[in-house]
C-alpha cells in the first residue's frame, strides 16, 4: 500500500541520516544510484528484499525495524498524514495545489496544514452525517424542545411584529399579505414550474427573488408556509449549515416562524384562552380560524398550550404502516423510543388513539379517546388525514385531569394499554402463533431513508448542479 511504502521510506531516511549518511554514500555502500533511493525514501518505490537487506546492513538496523509501521519521529507522521489527506477525495476535489514537505516548510507550519485538513475532513463527515448521527441530532434537539415546553418567545415576537407591520389583524393570513411582507424584507415572490426536484424553494438572494412552485396544498397553507420559512431564513440570520445538529435546528426555527406569522401568538393564545375557559378546546376550530392545516393547528397548540394555557401535552403524527413520524411530550406520556432515545420510526401500541382511528369507518370527524397507560390515564382528540403517498394520523393529548377543558370529553371510548409489555399488543395470539410460526416468510420493505446520508453539496440535501443552473436560468430571463 501508498502508506506502508511511505512509512518505510521515512524509516530509511530516518535512519540514514541518524547514521550520518548522504544518499551517495548509501547508494554506494549498497550499489545503488542515489536517485534511485531518493524515490524509496518518497514511497515512490518499492525495494526488493535483497536491497532492503543491504540497506539495514549498512545502517546498522534490522530488516524488521526498518519495516516497523510506526512513523520514526513526528515530523515523519506529519509528513505521512498530509500526503494522505491531499490524496483524498475530498481535497482533490477542491483543485487545489497540494503543499510538498520541503526542508523550508517548518515543523509548526506543518502542524497547522495537517490540524486544518483534519478539521476540513471531520467537518465533511460530520455534515454528510449517517442515518444514526442524524437520528442522534434531532433526539438531541428534541430533548432541548421539551425543556423549553416547545416555546420559542423570540421567534413568536419576530413573526408577530412582520405580520403586523403589514396590517393585519385578524382571519386567516392571505397570500397578498405574505407577499407583503417578503416584500418588507426585500424579496419578490416568484411561482415557477421548474423548481430544482431536491428544492421546495429557492431565495435568490443577489436579486431578492424567492421561487416558489405554482401549486399550492389544498387550503393555500402549504405555499405561504412555504414562503414564509424561506423569509425565515433572513429575518433569523441563518448562514450555511456545517452539521446535520446545525441543519435541524434551522429547519425547526424556520417552521416555528412560519406557523408563528400564520397563527400569530397574541391572536392565538386570545382564541384558545377563551375556548378554555369555555370549556371548548378543538384544534378543528383553532385550525378553521387560521386557514392552516390540522397538523400545523396542533403543533402550533404545543407551542403555546403549556406557557399561555398553564396545560401540558402530547402531539404524535403516526404514518399508518410506518410509525411515528413526529412526536413530542411534556405531560408524561411516553412515547416509544429506541436505545438511544429516538422516537422516528417506532411502532405506538395497537391501542393508542393514533392507532385505533385507522381502523374507523367514519374518518371524517375527530376521533376521542381515554387511554389507560403505565404512566397515567391520557385522553386524546385524533385526527387522520391523507398526504401524497401515506395515510397519518394526528393526534393532541392531555392528561386525564385537563380533559375538561376540551371538546369530546365526554366520550365513552376507552382503552387500556400496557406497552412497552410485550404482552400488550406485540405478541400474537397463541392459536394464530401456532398455526403460522415457522411457516410465514415476508419480504419486508426497506425505506429510502434508512441508508441515505445528508448530501453534502453547498447547502446540504440539495443538488449545487440542479441549483446554480436553476438561478442562471431565471436570472438571465429576469435580466
Amino acid at each position: 500500500m501508498a502508506s506502508d511504502m511511505m512509512i518505510l521510506g521515512k524509516r530509511i531516511k530516518h535512519f540514514r541520516i541518524s547514521a550520518g549518511m548522504t544518499l551517495e554514500q548509501l547508494g554506494d555502500a549498497v550499489g545503488v544510484v542515489p536517485s534511485q533511493l531518493s524515490l524509496i525514501e518518497n514511497g515512490k518505490r518499492e525495494p526488493k528484499l535483497s536491497l532492503l537487506t543491504s540497506i539495514a546492513s549498512s545502517l546498522s538496523v534490522t530488516v524488521p525495524e526498518l519495516l516497523s509501521t510506526e512513523a520514526p519521529d513526528r515530523r515523519s507522521e506529519l509528513e505521512i498524514e498530509l500526503e494522505r489527506l491531499q490524496q483524498s477525495e475530498l481535497y482533490t476535489s477542491l483543485n487545489l495545489p497540494a503543499v510538498r514537505s520541503t526542508k523550508g516548510l517548518t515543523d509548526d507550519a506543518l502542524e497547522a496544514i495537517v490540524g486544518l485538513h483534519k478539521e476540513m475532513e471531520r467537518r465533511a463527515r460530520q455534515s454528510i452525517a449517517t442515518p444514526e448521527e442524524a437520528r442522534r441530532a434531532n433526539t438531541e434537539l428534541q430533548a432541548v424542545m421539551r425543556e423549553k415546553n416547545n416555546y420559542l418567545p423570540e421567534l413568536d415576537q419576530l413573526a408577530e411584529d412582520l405580520v403586523k407591520r403589514t396590517g393585519h389583524e385578524s382571519g386567516a393570513l392571505m397570500h397578498r399579505t405574505v407577499a407583503e411582507m417578503a416584500n418588507l424584507l426585500g424579496f419578490e415572490l416568484i411561482f415557477v414550474d421548474d423548481l430544482p426536484s431536491s428544492a421546495r424553494s429557492v431565495t435568490d438572494t443577489a436579486n431578492g427573488r424567492i421561487y416558489l412552485p405554482p401549486a399550492s396544498i389544498p387550503g393555500g397553507h402549504g405555499l405561504r408556509a412555504m414562503a414564509l420559512q424561506a423569509m425565515a431564513h433572513r429575518v433569523l440570520g441563518h448562514e450555511k449549515p456545517h452539521t446535520y445538529a446545525e441543519f435541524l435546528k434551522q429547519r425547526l426555527e424556520i417552521n416555528y416562524f412560519a406557523a408563528a406569522c400564520l397563527m400569530p401568538r397574541s391572536r392565538s393564545v386570545a382564541f384558545l384562552q377563551n375556548a378554555k375557559k369555555e370549556r371548548n378546546i378543538a384544534i378543528e376550530d383553532f385550525r378553521d380560524a387560521f386557514g392552516v392545516t390540522h397538523e400545523a393547528a396542533a403543533l402550533r397548540f404545543t407551542n403555546l398550550a403549556t406557557e399561555h394555557l398553564g396545560l401540558r401535552t402530547h402531539f404524535l403524527r403516526v404514518n399508518q404502516g410506518e410509525g411515528i413520524f413526529r412526536g413530542y411530550a411534556n405531560d408524561g406520556l411516553r412515547i416509544p423510543a429506541d436505545a438511544n432515545g429516538s422516537i422516528e420510526g417506532q411502532v405506538v401500541c395497537r391501542k393508542w388513539p393514533a392507532r385505533v382511528a385507522f381502523e374507523r369507518t367514519n374518518r371524517t370527524n375527530e376521533f376521542y379517546q381515554y387511554t389507560d397507560t403505565p404512566g397515567g390515564t391520557f385522553w386524546d382528540s385524533t385526527q387522520t388525514g391523507t398526504g401524497e403517498k401515506e395515510v397519518f394520523s394526528i393526534s393532541v393529548g392531555v392528561p386525564f385531569d385537563d380533559a375538561k377543558w376540551f371538546r369530546g370529553r365526554d366520550t365513552d371510548n376507552r382503552e387500556v394499554s400496557t406497552c412497552p409489555n410485550e404482552a400488550c399488543c406485540k405478541i400474537p395470539a397463541e392459536d394464530l402463533t401456532q398455526r403460522w410460526a415457522g411457516n410465514a416468510w415476508p419480504s419486508a420493505r426497506m425505506h429510502a431513508h434508512v441508508l441515505s446520508p445528508l448530501p453534502s453539496g453547498t447547502f446540504p440535501g440539495v443538488d449545487d448542479n440542479e441549483l446554480f443552473a436553476f438561478l442562471e436560468r431565471h436570472a438571465n430571463a429576469g435580466a
